[in-house]
């Protein structure tokens, strides 16, 4: 049970896997006003950089959950690095059917909502963790600008243009999900380009190291066609961000 090799390739220096910045995190951190002991649980924690830093920020608690081995082990060396290991845990697993033994303060999935085939199942998902009047923090894409065809929103990894709504209409489908939007953190085009970009030099440091890897010809295709695909397509028309909900 892991990831396929070609994420943890093309996002082998990122401590934030999503168009967040650290800077960005924090602000979020900060919005949320979260008292010290805090309870969190991270579904698809990745390289834990937010239950790490919001640790060692704002003295809370947590687990994170992902099914990257890389990841995981990343997550436990950064929260040595930080001096949390005490406060936070990371666990290799299925995010996808995880439910916490009891219920936490704060529940999230950033940018990860295919754990529950989409937002309205990870919301349903999160709340089985949740404790009553505590926040769910869900990050998921947005048009910026609605595409003006299948073949650029496919372009942005999206199936379909209907795969994405614009960020009102999508704070709509929280409200009729039963929650309330109460705080929201928006990456902008310079987030996207730091986490975007880096992904390549991540792919040519690779190639560089592994030119008879038999996954080669697959990281050269994608560092030849994805800078200028990014630049047409992604860095115009999709937005993301981390919505905090509350459920009425």
């Amino acid at each position: 049970m892991d990831l396929p090799r070609i994420f943890t390739i093309r996002e082998s220096s990122h401590r934030i896997h999503n168009p967040l910045t650290p800077a960005k995190l924090a602000a979020l951190g900060e919005a949320l006003h979260l008292p010290p002991g805090t309870q969190v649980l991270d579904l698809a924690s990745g390289s834990g950089e937010m239950l790490c830093t919001w640790a060692r920020d704002h003295a809370i608690t947590g687990t994170g959950v992902d099914i990257s081995t890389v990841f995981t082990e990343q997550a436990r060396a950064r929260a040595r690095e930080l001096g949390v290991a005490d406060r936070v845990e990371f666990v290799h697993g299925d995010a996808s059917g995880h439910v916490a033994d009891q219920p936490v303060d704060v529940v999230a999935c950033l940018g990860a909502t295919w754990i529950g085939n989409g937002f309205a199942g990870t919301a349903e998902l999160l709340s089985r963790s949740l404790c009553p009047g505590g926040l769910m923090l869900i990050g998921e894409p947005y048009w910026r600008r609605t595409p003006p065809d299948e073949d650029t929103a496919k372009a942005c990894h999206a199936a379909a243009v209907d795969d994405f709504h614009e960020l009102p209409d999508l704070i709509g489908k929280f409200q009729d999900l039963g929650h309330d939007v109460v705080e929201m953190v928006l990456a902008d085009q310079d987030s996207w380009d730091r986490y975007a970009a880096a992904q390549w030099l991540n792919l040519r440091r690779w190639l560089d190291r592994n030119p008879d890897d038999e996954m080669a010809p697959e990281v050269r295709e994608e560092l030849t066609s994805e800078p200028a695909r990014y630049a047409r397509s992604t860095r115009e028309y999709l937005g993301w961000g981390v919505f905090a909900l509350m459920k009425r």
